[in-house]
């Protein structure tokens, strides 16, 4: 799918989002530990994030809160809880649809109830594999695409899992995907900026 950069930033634009591209992650690395600084930063679980390198960065000149690298003494639910106060939250999608939506889904709700109240300002990195055409397409991927393959990696057992192929709808207690979000446009009383990377990142 040719991904027409200009008009999906004009679309986001008009919904009330930032929006700034870049061509490589380490451009938006570098855009962003020049813009984030002396803050408190929550990061939601984000394997775009990871490779990236961003939480190293950032942790030079802020605060950083992440539940994958833990400080003595504390435990990841710890770690989310200090997460979601911080003034600046950073995380990935699951899914952009060109017109406009964004979908994540989650396990635990801590990232999607992070992104959606409490900060001052919330930014999403999104590379290229995360962008479909619509919202039913932005739907499909998000279960059939990402939601597999998050599965496999914190080893699940689901079926989605073991066959990395599609959703399964399965009703087990290890399912992951338990909580679902859309947004239509960016809640009050934040400031969201897209970050949009013309590479692949993350699921």
């Amino acid at each position: 799918m040719e991904i027409n950069y200009p008009k999906l930033k004009s679309t986001l634009e008009s919904l009330g989002y930032g929006v700034t591209c870049f061509n490589t992650a380490e451009d938006a690395t570098d855009y962003l530990d020049e813009k984030i600084r002396n803050k408190t930063v929550g990061f939601g679980g984000s394997v775009t994030l990871e490779q990236m390198g961003l939480y190293d960065r950032l942790a030079f000149n802020n605060e950083v809160f992440y539940h994958r690298r833990l400080p003595g003494g504390k435990t990841p639910r710890d770690v989310c809880n200090d997460a979601k106060d911080t003034q600046v939250y950073i995380s990935s999608v699951n899914g952009l649809a060109q017109t406009g939506e964004i979908v994540n889904i989650d396990g635990n709700g801590n990232r999607i109830a992070s992104i959606l109240y409490g900060h001052e300002d919330v930014y999403f990195v999104i590379g290229k594999n995360k962008i479909a055409e619509n919202y039913e397409q932005t739907l499909w991927r998000v279960q059939n695409i990402a939601a597999p393959k998050n599965a496999q990696r914190v080893k699940a057992k689901t079926p989605c899992a073991v066959h990395a192929d599609k959703c399964y709808n399965c009703s087990g207690p290890n399912r992951i995907c338990r909580t679902m979000s859309v947004m239509y446009g960016p809640p009050f009383h934040s400031n969201f900026e897209i970050i949009l990377v013309q590479e692949e990142l993350g699921f």
